[in-house]
């Protein structure tokens, strides 16, 4: 169902607790439950959050240095995963460990690799880089969503529903939705997508670019944005004075935004986004507002996925009929499915 020699993003840098400090920090990733620590050296351990004693969670113990404590027990093991002490004995067990996985660190995002430690390959990470640059600004955000990720996918490959789902929000006009994308295959250097480019023109703001500037006629929009395994979506977009030869930005919104998903279980997802403006256009006042209108807008997708994940499940077996919008969703499909298999064959 998922791909596992893939880096998936398991938490933003600042979620993370300082390596002083006693809090533990664990999350769900394809269905694996995970502690990560913060070590000394500013650097990030990641141990599978089980002891291999009583299978308890890690995360109820307590931190010691760069390890951990079982609050069960009292087994303590290191940030390799290796048992160190095991109480009422001298002789530790082989097979006293859990698992370490490797993780990544890039432009604020915290990645773990789920798949063989021998294949982790940090030029498979996405180009993030808006996430922390000096040439831009955002508020990072994270939501929970009670629907399997490839639903979500399926929602960021097709914009047309920002004609209907968020018509008074990031929408604006249905022309968004009539506009004919371009659709190309992303195939490196790191991991393989779908390329995908959506030209609007002579349409009115939308509501939400409102809220950055006032225009005085209508604007062309663009989106233009790259979608790769397992789950990111790296996209620039905005929208000019109706008219404008591209690179004609006077006057224009241009916006970067960096989004990602990780499955947390097959019926749960995690959600990292964040959409930056240029650092030298507006103060933390519009970060904010740009950040209070992607969660408005956000919440208005997760209600409709939470909403058609629960009539799927009232009739798994209702066939989707396909029309000319869903190419995007179509392809990454199928790219997904050949990744998986070769990856099963392997």
């Amino acid at each position: 169902m998922w791909l596992r020699d893939c880096w998936y993003v398991i938490a933003w840098d600042h979620e993370i607790p300082a390596a002083d400090s006693n809090a533990l920090f664990t999350r769900i990733v394809l269905g694996e439950p995970i502690l990560v620590l913060r070590t000394a050296d500013g650097g990030f351990a990641a141990l599978a959050d089980r002891c291999c004693h009583r299978l308890a969670p890690l995360s109820k113990g307590r931190r010691e240095g760069d390890g951990v404590r079982c609050g069960y027990h009292g087994m303590a093991f290191d940030a390799r995963g290796r048992c160190i002490e095991a109480p009422g004995t001298t002789t530790i067990p082989e097979k006293a460990c859990v698992r370490a996985y490797p993780m990544a660190v890039r432009n604020r995002w915290v990645f773990v690799w789920m798949g063989d430690p021998a294949k982790a390959d940090t030029a498979l990470l996405p180009d993030n880089f808006s996430c922390d640059h000096p040439d831009w600004r955002n508020r990072p955000g994270y939501l929970h969503y009670d629907t399997p990720y490839l639903l979500i996918c399926d929602n960021l490959l097709d914009f047309s529903h920002l004609s209907y789902v968020h018509a008074s929000t990031l929408g604006g006009s249905t022309a968004i939705a009539e506009a004919r994308p371009e659709i190309t295959r992303v195939d490196g250097p790191g991991m393989p997508g779908i390329r995908v480019v959506r030209r609007v023109p002579n349409v009115p703001a939308p509501p939400f670019y409102l809220r950055m500037r006032a225009f005085d006629g209508p604007l062309d929009r663009w989106f233009d944005y790259q979608f790769l395994l397992p789950g990111t979506l790296l996209m620039h977009s905005g929208g000019r004075p109706a008219g404008r030869p591209e690179g004609d930005d006077r006057d224009a919104v241009r916006l970067h935004s960096c989004q990602t998903l990780t499955p947390e279980t097959e019926t749960t997802t995690h959600y990292f986004f964040q959409q930056s403006h240029p650092a030298g256009h507006g103060d933390e006042r519009l970060t904010e507002s740009i950040f209070q209108s992607l969660i408005g807008a956000f919440n208005e997708d997760r209600d409709m996925i939470t909403a058609q994940h629960r009539n799927i499940l009232l009739a798994p077996d209702a066939p989707m009929v396909p029309i000319p919008i869903d190419g995007a969703l179509v392809q990454f499909r199928r790219l997904l499915a050949e990744r998986l298999e070769a990856e099963r064959a392997r």
